[in-house]
């Protein structure tokens, strides 16, 4: 007998919201702040070298290495600008620590137009909502300025947790939260590993949002795809009792 659905876990980033701008759009924006004039381009390239870059040296916002979330960041930016030739010290630590506050306001992020239906569908049909997420401790301020806080339970984000996805260990303290058996949670997002292969893992129903059909893997069968949240409904109605 399947277990009833209890609960629906979410990734955040590229499936309930997105950044606004690109990347080299938003540091040359601060930067002409400053009085400085940049590529997009060439900061965008910048910044995926150096994000790479850190991502291998200090993963998960390098906490086991003394760093966190906004050490992190101010380091990517710092060297992002640095690489486009950008020295004066005093300046990229202002640029810094600007531009990682200003990803926090609500005119920086998206929120896909499917979205909030999604989550009220959920508490409609008497399903609680938590947040697995890669991300750092803005990610409350985040939601929170974008309207999606309230639906949630609880939110879990990697640097708190001091593990990430693939590492199933952050499912394992969401299902703590959650207090019920895998097999009544699902786990909804973007990343074919970090939120369908590892969430199946322990046990969860792993479903993959694949809004730009970029996922070819042969072994995912439809009925685990979601090409838009507005598929997600009836998906919940066959699982919930």
């Amino acid at each position: 007998m399947r277990a009833p659905l209890r609960w629906v876990l979410w990734d955040v980033k590229d499936t309930l919201l997105k950044v606004r701008l690109s990347v080299g759009e938003q540091y040359c924006m601060e930067a002409e702040r400053m009085g400085l004039s940049l590529n997009p381009l060439e900061v965008d390239a910048a910044f995926r070298h150096v994000y790479r870059n850190y991502s291998r040296r200090y993963p998960n916002y390098g906490i086991t290495q003394g760093l966190g979330g906004q050490s992190w960041w101010m380091g990517v930016v710092r060297d992002t600008f640095s690489q486009c030739r950008v020295q004066d010290p005093a300046l990229l630590n202002t640029m810094a620590h600007n531009l990682y506050h200003n990803f926090c306001n609500a005119e920086n992020w998206e929120v896909f137009p499917d979205s909030k239906k999604a989550l009220e569908s959920c508490s409609s049909l008497g399903l609680k909502l938590g947040v697995v997420s890669n991300f750092d401790s803005r990610l409350e301020t985040i939601l929170c300025v974008c309207g999606l806080l309230t639906h949630f339970s609880f939110l879990i984000t990697s640097e708190e947790a001091g593990v990430a996805k693939p590492n199933p260990v952050i499912f394992d303290q969401a299902l703590q939260k959650c207090g019920v058996p895998a097999a009544s949670v699902a786990h909804i997002g973007d990343h074919y590993v970090n939120d369908y292969l590892t969430p199946r893992s322990v046990g969860i129903h792993g479903l993959l949002l694949d809004r730009h059909s970029k996922h070819n893997q042969p072994e995912v069968p439809r009925e685990h795809r979601l090409s838009s949240l507005e598929e997600l409904p009836s998906w919940l109605q066959q699982h919930r009792n």
